[in-house]
C-alpha cells in the first residue's frame, strides 16, 4: 500500500467563512489534548451551525437533511482546553445531491489550521433516507462557499 502524500497546512485564507467553536473540559483525553476524535464533532457542529443560521436546516421540520457520507481530518497541532476554536469553511464540491466542505480548525486568530479536512453531505429524504437533488437554496449556500 501507498502512502497518500500529507496535505500543506491551510491558512486563513484558504477559507470563506469561520464559525467560533469552544473546547469543554472533556474534550481533553489523558495526555492533555483535544481527542482527535471531537474534531469531527467540531467540523459537524460548524456545517450544522451555519446550515440552521442560513435558515436551511430545521432538525424538526427538514424534510430533506443532508447525512455525512466520508470525513477526512489531518492533525497538525495540539489544541487543549480552554483554547477558542474557530472552524474556517469552504465549499470544494457542489455535486448533484451532494457538498463537500473543505474545513480547518483554528485555535482563535491563529493563520494556519491546527486541523483540517474534509465533510461531505449527501442530502436525503428524511423518511426515506434516499438521495435527492439539492434543494435550490442549498445550492446557492454551497455555491456561497467557493472561494474565488
Amino acid at each position: 500500500m501507498t502512502a497518500l502524500a500529507r496535505p500543506a497546512r491551510a491558512n486563513r485564507s484558504g477559507f470563506v467563512r469561520f464559525v467560533p467553536v469552544a473546547t469543554r473540559w472533556a474534550d481533553n483525553d489523558v495526555f492533555g489534548h483535544v481527542n482527535n476524535v471531537q474534531y469531527y464533532a467540531f467540523f459537524d457542529t460548524a456545517v450544522c451551525q451555519s446550515l440552521i443560521e442560513a435558515g436551511l436546516l430545521d432538525i424538526q421540520k427538514s424534510t430533506v437533511i443532508g447525512l455525512v457520507v466520508e470525513t477526512t481530518c489531518t492533525y497538525f497541532e495540539s489544541l487543549k482546553f480552554p483554547d477558542a476554536l474557530e472552524v474556517g469553511m469552504a465549499m470544494e464540491r457542489v455535486g448533484s445531491s451532494s457538498l463537500t466542505y473543505r474545513l480547518g480548525v483554528f485555535c482563535k486568530g491563529a493563520e494556519f489550521a491546527s486541523a483540517q479536512g474534509y465533510f461531505t453531505h449527501v442530502y436525503v429524504d428524511k423518511a426515506s433516507q434516499r438521495p435527492v437533488s439539492l434543494p435550490e437554496d442549498v445550492r446557492s449556500y454551497g455555491n456561497g462557499l467557493i472561494l474565488g
